[in-house]
């Protein structure tokens, strides 16, 4: 199920580094870094993007009752580390159905988690209304951390975005109404830091929306 590494602006195709260039190029948005091809669901594929990035993988810990773990998404390459992670989690939704989420960590300007959010531009932007009280609450390695709603994004998720460990901090939760779930104070931890306890982490199938926002 390999394939070749894209733009996590867009999707589109990229050129690997060479004689006119030393950096991953897309067409549409010049430089980026590339989002390496997403493997199907296991505890060895996500040992592997823990190994390289350099940026947290956030994973809620404990998983919700039900839910589990459906992929991992890795943008940059072998040179640079990864610079942005995307953990997919798939289960029961607050109001009953299929609830997937997908949390984002990624440097200023990846691109990857406005792609799954379906918002203009690499960053939350002026979406993210900062000038009010936060609506919701997580902690992210053992910190309390405040995340927005991010507004103009696409109508069939409910999209957060904060900050953590100086990073950007993306939370997209499909169907819309499934964002309940954000409020119930989710604990998060970044898998860069955890124990053998993530061998027990129960692996479910490959969610589409990881590979197709």
């Amino acid at each position: 199920m390999r394939g070749e590494p894209s733009c996590p602006k867009c999707g589109g195709r990229v050129r690997a580094p060479g004689l006119f260039a030393d950096t991953w190029q897309c067409d549409l948005h010049g430089t980026v870094h590339p989002l390496q091809p997403v493997v199907p669901p296991s505890v060895e594929a996500l040992a592997v993007a823990v190994g390289r990035t350099k940026v947290p993988v956030w994973m809620p810990w404990p998983l919700p009752v039900g839910w589990l773990f459906s992929g991992v998404a890795c943008a940059g390459d072998d040179r640079s580390g990864g610079r942005a992670t995307a953990v997919a989690c798939s289960g029961p939704g607050p109001l009953g159905g299929p609830g997937e989420l997908i949390l984002v960590a990624e440097e200023l300007g990846v691109g990857l988690g406005a792609r799954y959010a379906g918002v203009d531009g690499p960053d939350p932007g002026p979406g993210m209304r900062v000038d009010q009280p936060p609506p919701v609450k997580v902690l992210a390695a053992g910190r309390p951390t405040p995340l927005w709603h991010v507004a103009g994004s696409a109508s069939d998720r409910a999209v957060f975005a904060g900050e953590a460990r100086g990073l950007w901090l993306w939370a997209i939760v499909w169907p819309e109404q499934s964002g309940l779930l954000m409020y119930d104070e989710l604990v998060l931890t970044d898998l860069r830091d955890a124990g053998a306890e993530v061998d027990l982490l129960p692996c479910g199938t490959l969610s589409p929306r990881i590979i197709s926002p």
